[in-house]
């Protein structure tokens, strides 16, 4: 997959796509028929599949001090894309030059005189241009007009609701990723190099793998089973494991933070990139007044993770 930042600079072979457009926060079961209907079209046109996306997420770009609401990292989101067969991602800067373009200049600099697309799928409630003053018809009709095809794909749900991301926000809230997997199609996954830690875990006989969250929806807090992939280096691989989201009450701690423990594992992966897929809520964080007690129960929470991760 090639990945493209500036459409005032574009290679001509990573022009003439057909693309879907969209924040595609989560790469949800929504945003992934949108992926599709594109998939269809460049198949029908021969040309390359590519996403349309924005760094940074408009919402974050226009609030930057609102709480932490995406889902994924850009990086997490490339590689997801990556695993969907994307050939081309999009990935424009958000930025004031950018947010000042009204819906007609979009389409002309960026669809047609940047990327030349061929074909471009939106959902039914997409928004864009300055003020958010385009919708799904705007884009119709403009394409008509400056010579793209557009497909508007349907939202998508099931008897539970609608599939978005904020669905899936509030079901991780809740401590439900089996919910938000539901609606994902895949699991939950928090992505992003091993930092140092206090090294608590090792005295405890539990060294873990930490994990920022700075700019993520948190999930609920406590305990975790876990699913980790260390993507990259000589432990590169799958695992097992039983992860603790939160502030570490025991230990006083002030940033949230994600604490993984692998099982059956041994090997130096700081600064090394790992994804952490949530399985199962546990319990809540706790805070013990004795390392003993804390252990006894580290012991138990790694058996609970085994039980729920041997029966998938």
């Amino acid at each position: 997959m090639r990945t493209i930042r500036d459409y005032r600079y574009v290679d001509p072979a990573d022009r003439g796509a057909s693309v879907a457009i969209g924040n595609f926060d989560g790469v949800h079961l929504g945003h992934r028929s949108v992926i599709d209907l594109a998939r269809n079209k460049a198949v029908d046109l021969n040309c390359p599949l590519g996403v349309m996306t924005f760094e940074p997420h408009p919402r974050q770009y226009f609030a930057p001090d609102a709480p932490p609401f995406r889902l994924m990292n850009a990086e997490a989101r490339a590689h997801r894309l990556e695993k969907l067969g994307v050939e081309r991602l999009y990935e424009l800067n958000f930025n004031a030059a950018l947010s000042s373009l009204t819906a007609q200049e979009f389409a002309q600099q960026v669809i047609v005189e940047g990327f030349g697309l061929k074909h471009v799928v939106v959902g039914a409630d997409f928004s864009f241009g300055k003020g958010r003053s385009g919708n799904a018809q705007t884009l119709i009709d403009l394409g008509g007009e400056l010579g793209f095809g557009v497909t508007i794909a349907p939202l998508i749900a099931d008897d539970r609701g609608e599939f978005s991301s904020t669905s899936i926000r509030t079901a991780l809230s809740d401590g439900k990723p089996e919910d938000a997997a539901r609606m994902l199609g895949h699991l939950h996954r928090i992505e992003g190099p091993v930092i140092s830690g206090d090294q608590r875990g090792r005295d405890l006989g539990y060294p873990t793998a930490n994990l920022a969250i700075d700019g993520l929806h948190p999930p609920k807090f406590g305990v975790y089973a876990v699913l980790v992939d260390v993507l990259e280096g000589p432990h590169k691989g799958h695992y097992q494991g039983a992860a603790s989201i939160g502030l570490r009450p025991t230990f006083g701690g002030e940033d949230p933070n994600l604490e993984v423990y692998i099982f059956d594992f041994s090997g130096d992966i700081y600064g090394i990139d790992i994804s952490v897929a949530l399985v199962g809520y546990q319990r809540p964080e706790l805070k013990f007044d004795t390392l003993e007690a804390l252990i006894e129960q580290i012991d138990a929470d790694c058996v609970e993770s085994r039980k729920i991760l041997n029966a998938l």
